[in-house]
């Protein structure tokens, strides 16, 4: 059998980056791309890998996941999370989770110990508890610029809805030597959203989607309109027509914007181990590591190169 090279693409969310927070997001997705690579690499599966990647970017400030996730209505942060496996098509997802760090590692235990797919708010603080997750105290997870953020949404004339350009999902999506491939999404959601909002993120087809048969797709942008296309699934049927990637990844996100106005982002990997890192938003940040070269951007049409080798030789 000839094996597969392993790849991973990963995102920090589609939508506006201050350029103040430029290089943070760059080497955030860097950082998680290579840290997928490194469990492809040493024989770890894809879903081992988007587990890595996402659970290093929720742990990473900058993105609006895990640390650094926006605020309801009330202040609080409140998280959805979904992994799933091409191999067979098992999945699991949380939605509305508080107090933990880390969603996507209590999304794959859903996969793995229950029978169930998706566990939400109440039912699934509960099963953390029993599977021995450490609970931390909300607080732990609010970073200064959430609170900011919040406040300014609640001044009387404020308009969310601008602020909801800055939107920040992770994902990852990762094809392994066997040729399994894998999907992995986690989000805070929406800034000022009203308690127990939940969006495309925890959603299987819309927050993401793994099939052997065909690929993986991980999502991010308007969460809304990501669920009334549902997306993910949407870009593995045009995929599953003989598109390509990028042209799969292009036709969904421009159904998407005609159809109900909605503007996001996509990463996919195909089982032949072709990806693509597309969006309709101003920017994403996104990374992917094939054959060890690193490829890294966040504008329409950047693209840098790195061998990882070099980047491993600098330590």
């Amino acid at each position: 059998l000839g094996r597969m090279k392993p790849v991973i693409v990963v995102h920090g969310g589609a939508g506006r980056i201050f350029k103040e927070r430029e290089e943070g997001c760059r080497a955030g997705v860097v950082r998680a791309a290579l840290g997928g690579y490194s469990v492809l690499k040493q024989g770890g599966s894809a879903v081992d890998a988007v587990e890595e990647a996402v659970r290093s970017m929720e742990d990473d400030p900058h993105f609006n996941a895990g640390c650094g996730s926006v605020l309801n209505e009330k202040g609080e942060v409140e998280m959805d999370a979904i992994i799933m496996d091409g191999k067979n098509l098992d999945s699991g997802a949380v939605s509305a989770v508080k107090c933990i760090a880390n969603p996507i590692k209590l999304a794959r235990l859903v996969m793995e110990k229950t029978k169930h797919m998706l566990l939400t708010d109440h039912g699934a603080h509960l099963f953390a508890q029993a599977m021995g997750i450490p609970e931390i105290p909300g607080e732990k997870l609010i970073t200064e610029r959430s609170r900011e953020r919040w406040k300014k949404n609640l001044e009387p004339d404020s308009n969310p809805e601008e602020f909801q350009k800055d939107l920040g999902t992770v994902g990852a999506v990762a094809i392994d030597s066997e040729g399994n491939v894998a999907c992995a999404t986690s989000t805070g959601g929406l800034s000022n959203k009203l308690i127990g909002r939940v969006g495309d993120t925890a959603c299987i087809g819309s927050g993401g989607y793994a099939d052997n048969h065909s690929g993986a797709t991980s999502t991010t942008g308007h969460g809304e309109s990501i669920m009334k296309v549902v997306l993910a699934r949407l870009i593995l049927y045009h995929m599953e027509q003989g598109m390509s990637p990028e042209v799969a990844a292009d036709t969904a996100l421009d159904y998407m914007k005609t159809r109900v106005g909605g503007l996001g982002g996509v990463i996919v990997v195909n089982k032949a181990g072709e990806w693509a890192a597309r969006f309709s938003t101003k920017q994403m940040s996104w990374a992917t590591v094939k054959d060890d070269n690193l490829y890294y951007g966040i504008y329409a049409g950047e693209k840098h190169v790195k061998s990882v080798e070099a980047l491993e030789r600098q330590g």
